[in-house]
């Protein structure tokens, strides 16, 4: 298809769950519902705006920062998936080149993840000190694209398990200076301790929030903190805590606790109104290109199939203030061969991938 085609989609168009139209068109890489003069190249199917994975480490591997080509093929795969709109939830590479890229994805980046010294995998993250904090966030909140991303607990050696890593005054000074930059916060935590200061600090989001608790969650909702629960990667927990059991025994149980009581952890938020958004945590020790696989945890989880889908779709979208398949939008947008809000599996096998427009799966 040349830049200049006129793509003609039919058969379903889910503007919204709800908003469902026969056609859409796509003129000079936009959407239209304006029969466009001429001829044009049809798409048939389900079409849905491109999927979001919100919880993405573009440029990212199990050691570090990897180099472009790798970032690139990271990026493919998970345009392959569907996953046109990412938000790169830390990485230790500077990717800001797939911004002029119009074949990739679409990343809104966090900057490199902030931790505390020693406390968190190696050649990820600014390891740093509590007086620090401010500084780094500040300095994280202008490289990014309007988010920055903490390490909220991580495995304290001395304690043998998962602990808070900041102060409370800490994590209250640096949310501050980040909202006064226009960035807002979010932050990986796997246990209970940090959730409540940090909550109560201001934060945006948690990321896993395998933590949460009947104590935690109406404190979530009353102040719409939303979560990205990757349950693609809390899955690995058992045999994590089997790698570390030896050496941190209870840490290994804690581990488990986490894992063992995870589908409850996100009912039970979604159910109390907690905003739920999908993330894969592709990157670090997990492939890319998981998207539909975490739709599909999230309805395993118990959440309402229509829900799980917006989660990736027209939810998530506004929630990073992107837009979805209204009139005027970049033409980003998956096709199916039959309708994802019956059965979500419909995502792992897209029939057309469209970015700016293009046919590009």
């Amino acid at each position: 298809m040349s830049d200049h085609a006129v793509l003609h989609v039919k058969g379903r168009v889910l503007v919204g769950p709800e908003d469902v139209r026969d056609e859409l068109w796509v003129v000079d890489g936009r959407v239209t519902y304006d029969r466009p003069a001429g001829a044009a190249v049809t798409v048939t199917g389900w079409a849905l705006p491109g999927l979001v994975d919100a919880h993405c480490h573009v440029g990212l591997d199990q050691h570090g920062a990897v180099d472009d080509a790798t970032s690139e093929k990271q990026a493919l795969t998970d345009r392959a998936a569907g996953a046109l709109l990412i938000r790169d939830a830390g990485s230790a590479a500077d990717t800001r080149w797939i911004d002029d890229r119009a074949d990739l994805p679409k990343i809104i980046r966090a900057g490199r993840h902030i931790a505390r010294t020693r406390r968190y995998i190696r050649n990820y993250a600014h390891e740093i000190e509590p007086a620090d904090l401010v500084a780094y966030v500040a300095r994280e909140a202008r490289r990014g694209d309007g988010w920055v991303k903490l390490v909220g607990d991580w495995i304290d050696r001395e304690a043998g398990d998962l602990t808070a890593c900041w102060p409370r005054g800490a994590v209250e000074a640096a949310i501050a200076e980040a909202h006064r930059l226009g960035a807002r916060v979010t932050a990986h935590c796997f246990a209970e301790d940090s959730l409540r200061d940090l909550v109560e600090a201001g934060i945006d989001c948690i990321e896993h929030a395998t933590g949460l608790t009947d104590d935690t969650i109406p404190l979530f909702a009353e102040r719409g903190v939303a979560i990205v629960p990757t349950l693609v990667n809390i899955a690995t927990f058992p045999s994590l805590a089997d790698g570390g059991e030896a050496k941190f025994p209870d840490w290994a149980a804690h581990m488990r606790r986490l894992h063992a009581r995870r589908y409850d952890t996100v009912r039970n938020a979604y159910d109390a109104g907690i905003p739920v958004f999908v993330g894969t945590d592709a990157g670090g020790s997990l492939p890319h290109g998981l998207v539909a696989a975490e739709v599909g945890e999230l309805v395993k989880a118990g959440i309402p199939p229509v829900e799980a889908l917006a989660a990736t779709t027209w939810k998530a979208r506004a929630w990073l203030g992107r837009p979805a398949l209204e009139e005027g939008a970049p033409a980003d947008l998956v096709v199916y061969g039959s309708d994802p809000r019956a059965d979500v599996r419909a995502l792992a096998d897209p029939l057309r991938v469209v970015l700016n427009g293009q046919i590009v799966g």
